[in-house]
């Protein structure tokens, strides 16, 4: 692996922690790496890529280009497989991908304590929604209730469940809900569901998990009620120390040197 430029790319990409969170890990290995953010839209995506240069060495994506990186990757590990989402690419003669979104969400949700998870709903039907039906399966989920605007959306995941030996259905936001251990929001940053939508989802819905992180609270963590709220904070922490290092080691299994003092500095950049 050659080249010391890396970014995040996506549309919007404001927002972004993750220059912010490489840079601190990487201070930490002693790397001169530069990290930078580019907003890039779904149609300019295969464009830029093609110009970049050996100076460059990998690239985190968001929405909306977790799926083209997935048809522009030449290999893909089996996160990335299974949900047809790549969020990692590493560059060079080969075009590798990788999905690091599900480990991201195991971690997160084992560092809140969340485990023993039977039940979950899951709000939206993307790219991080099968990243979140994959995560909990591992830690053992059996029944998934996917809700979104438009339920159809939703045929991808019910077989995604199928092939992972989850039951998966779909319903509508709106649809009467029945009692979950767990909910995991993955809805754009900023939505703001109704009240009468988000009532008897808080109400039936566990704990709740939002990717959401910017801005926080997000409008359904501002009104979920007494049971626990996760912000999508740790998962961008921990799916960005597998990032690190697949670009470091090329394999996100690899811990990285002295991780714990790197994760500590970027949880301190966040």
């Amino acid at each position: 692996m050659n080249g010391d430029h890396l970014a995040v790319w996506g549309d919007p990409i404001s927002h972004s922690k993750s220059p912010a969170l490489h840079a601190a890990a990487y201070r930490v290995l002693g790397l001169d790496w530069e990290y930078g953010r580019q907003q890039v839209a779904e149609k300019e995506f295969l464009g830029a890529l093609g110009e970049l240069d050996g100076r460059w060495r990998g690239l985190s994506l968001t929405m909306p280009l977790k799926e083209a990186a997935f048809r522009a990757a030449a290999s893909r590990d089996a996160h990335a497989e299974l949900t047809g989402a790549v969020n990692t690419l590493l560059l060079g003669d080969h075009l590798a991908g990788y999905n690091t979104d599900v480990g991201g969400i195991i971690d997160a949700l084992a560092e809140a304590g969340v485990q023993g998870v039977r039940s979950v709903r899951i709000l939206g039907a993307g790219a991080t929604a099968a990243s979140a039906l994959v995560a909990v399966a591992d830690i053992g989920a059996t029944v998934v209730d996917v809700r979104a605007r438009r339920p159809e959306r939703s045929a991808g995941l019910v077989d995604l469940g199928n092939r992972i030996g989850v039951a998966v259905e779909a319903h509508a936001l709106d649809a009467l809900p029945s009692p979950v251990d767990l909910t995991i929001a993955t809805l754009p940053s900023g939505t703001a569901l109704p009240a009468e939508v988000v009532a008897p989802l808080a109400a039936q819905g566990g704990a709740l998990f939002d990717a959401a992180y910017a801005p926080w609270p997000s409008a359904l963590a501002r009104v979920w009620g007494d049971a626990p709220v996760i912000s999508g904070l740790g998962m961008l922490l921990h799916q960005a120390v597998r990032q690190i290092r697949i670009f470091r080691h090329g394999d996100p299994t690899i811990e990285l040197p002295d991780e714990a003092a790197v994760v500590a500095a970027m949880r301190a950049a966040l």
